[in-house]
């Protein structure tokens, strides 16, 4: 397995050659990350097509602001912001299409960053189910129907496997707020999986 500092390193070198104008180190940036960015846009938007193409903006956008960037957080983290902005900004679009108004900020979820949440030991695993044809399509349908915020901390944590603090720092927000959208989150999935965890168990 290799360190992540070791990956931090080399991502950092990337960086400052692509800010001095390297088109090949930018180049070697999306290949590095292209599927990681690209897997968690289609879970978050679930179409293959629109998460190509929100993966191309993302990296249109990282390659306009290479230079802005800084080394106080991770290439990673960096790059699931623009992404999970772009995805944010393409809810909202399509709930104005579809003539939905609910606010993301009332989404039926807690918000405190004050409030600390035991994040439950649930009886699913994200990362299991998906390997089970059925229970992975279960899965990715429930996803969907969770409220973005919800599904973007889940994704990043469960599937992703970003710490608390990366995903706090991703979405510019306390980590309790984290703890408290997975605890949300899992509530939701567990309840809406039950039935065919029973059948599958």
């Amino acid at each position: 397995m290799i360190a992540v500092g070791n990956i931090m390193h080399a991502d950092t070198a990337l960086v400052l050659r692509a800010q001095a104008n390297d088109r090949a180190a930018f180049n070697e940036i999306v290949l590095r990350y292209k599927a990681k960015v690209y897997n968690y846009i289609f879970r978050m938007v679930h179409s293959a097509l629109d998460a190509e193409d929100l993966t191309q903006e993302t990296f249109v956008r990282a390659y306009l602001s290479i230079r802005s960037f800084q080394s106080r957080s991770s290439l990673n983290t960096w790059l699931f912001r623009i992404a999970t902005n772009l995805c944010i900004d393409f809810s909202r679009k399509n709930r104005r299409v579809q003539g939905m108004t609910t606010s993301l900020s009332q989404e039926g979820e807690e918000d405190s960053g004050d409030v600390e949440r035991e994040i439950p030991d649930s009886a699913y695993d994200p990362q299991r189910l998906l390997m089970n044809t059925e229970l992975g399509n279960k899965l990715n349908e429930a996803l969907m129907e969770l409220p973005i915020k919800l599904r973007t901390v889940v994704l990043m944590y469960d599937i992703e496997g970003l710490p608390y603090e990366e995903i706090a720092n991703v979405l510019s927000c306390p980590l309790g707020t984290v703890k408290s959208r997975l605890f949300n989150a899992r509530g939701v999935l567990r309840t809406k999986l039950a039935p065919y965890l029973e059948i599958n168990s």
